[in-house]
């Protein structure tokens, strides 16, 4: 097996001194793809099957000999949700097929699996457990406190010296690596197209549950249509999200509660929605058809995946959709153990690197125009070099 520990540098005080080391060792973690390097105002693909984030590898893939065995262990929503667990899933099969490694997942029903399809995996060996999101922080820190010689990687949690990443004798563990992704740089971006193109002037938002990976995609969001208004001298009305509370569904799979939710916005007259809820999202979407047909006209903005691709019924009212490449990432930490025999430094997906942005504009390439997709290409230069600032609420999500 390919079991190595992690050796930390120095260990980090603080959120913002975690994500900020990324990718010294991780050169591949700063790859840019042609979907996320800028709103792009191209013709959509011929294609219609999902395309993988491509990441080229951190060092040249070598035989290694016998395969190593990659495991994944999902959220609540599942492992086919066409969101969140999904592409994140996507890149253990790039994993899969470029490097010849063997890939794994167990599905969790709810909150009591966590522990118990991670500590499955450790006892069949698994050289890398991915875990999904931010509700298995708990259970991972416990393993990987647990099992100092498995190698771990959580999605949307960072790894820093405080709960849940001690171990019995109040040590950071050096096993796990925090692949986190400051998506209030891409909603901010989404918010202020939304501001841009809404004919009522009210755009809306709410979410799964309220965490701060989903709460940040909300704040970016709320931001870039305030951003919008500072500069057109317009007043957009952000519904769901008042920058401290706002709408959840408290799950991440009723697809029910997405669409009464939905509906509920709709009837307030907003016609641009951005659900943060994972497959919830598909019921606003449903919500959103069914209102244009009887003479409406509202659009939705998807987030994790382009939906234009994993949800292509909802093509003909998509705008856009948020991207959090996390395929990338954990391809790129599978590619780490794989040739370098390490996990790989904490890392931060960002405009800049590529590691969150915009999907293209698809069918509304024309609804959005030349003027406004300038303005947006302009804005991610100005967050990518600094100039502008969007927040980030999620520095404190320790």
């Amino acid at each position: 097996m390919l079991k190595k520990r992690l050796s930390l540098l120095a260990l980090l005080a603080a959120f913002v001194l975690v994500v900020a080391a990324c990718g010294d060792d991780d050169a591949a973690d700063q790859t840019t793809t042609a979907a996320t390097a800028a709103p792009a105002t191209t013709a959509a693909p011929a294609t219609t099957a999902a395309p993988a984030t491509t990441a080229a590898p951190d060092e040249p893939i070598e035989d290694m000999g016998p395969a190593a065995l990659a495991c994944m262990v999902s959220d609540q929503a599942g492992i086919d949700d066409k969101s969140f667990n999904e592409v994140a899933w996507r890149g253990m099969l790039q994993a899969e097929a470029d490097l010849g490694v063997t890939v794994e997942f167990l599905e969790s029903q709810d909150a009591t699996d966590y522990r118990v399809n991670i500590d499955a995996f450790v006892e069949q060996g698994c050289d890398l457990i991915v875990t999904v999101g931010f509700l298995l922080a708990d259970d991972t820190g416990a393993a990987a406190a647990d099992n100092p010689d498995t190698n771990f990687a959580i999605i949307d949690f960072p790894v820093f010296p405080d709960a849940p990443w001690l171990d019995a004798d109040g040590n950071m563990v050096s096993n796990v690596r925090g692949l986190t992704y400051q998506t209030d740089e891409a909603g901010f971006l989404a918010g202020y197209l939304a501001a841009g193109v809404s004919q009522t002037g009210v755009i809306g938002t709410f979410g799964g549950i309220n965490i701060p990976p989903v709460t940040v995609f909300m704040e970016g969001y709320r931001n870039g249509a305030a951003y919008y208004d500072s500069i057109k001298g317009t007043e957009t009305t952000v519904l769901g999200w008042d920058g401290a509370d706002g709408l959840f569904t408290d799950n991440f799979t009723s697809l029910d509660d997405g669409r009464s939710f939905g509906q509920n916005l709709l009837d307030e007259g907003a016609d641009v929605i951005l659900p943060v809820a994972g497959p919830v999202g598909l019921g606003t979407g449903q919500a959103i058809l069914d209102f244009n047909a009887a003479g409406g006209s509202a659009m939705l903005i998807g987030v994790d995946a382009d939906m234009f691709f994993s949800a292509p019924e909802f093509g003909s009212i998509l705008l856009t959709s948020i991207l959090k490449n996390m395929d990338a990432s954990v391809f790129n930490t599978i590619n780490n153990i794989v040739n370098l025999g390490s996990l790989g430094n904490q890392y931060l997906g960002t405009i800049a690197n590529g590691g969150i942005g915009l999907a293209p504009f698809h069918d509304f390439e024309a609804v959005v125009g030349g003027e406004l997709a300038a303005e947006l290409a302009a804005l991610q230069v100005g967050i990518s070099d600094g100039s502008i600032s969007v927040g980030f609420p999620g520095a404190d999500e320790g």
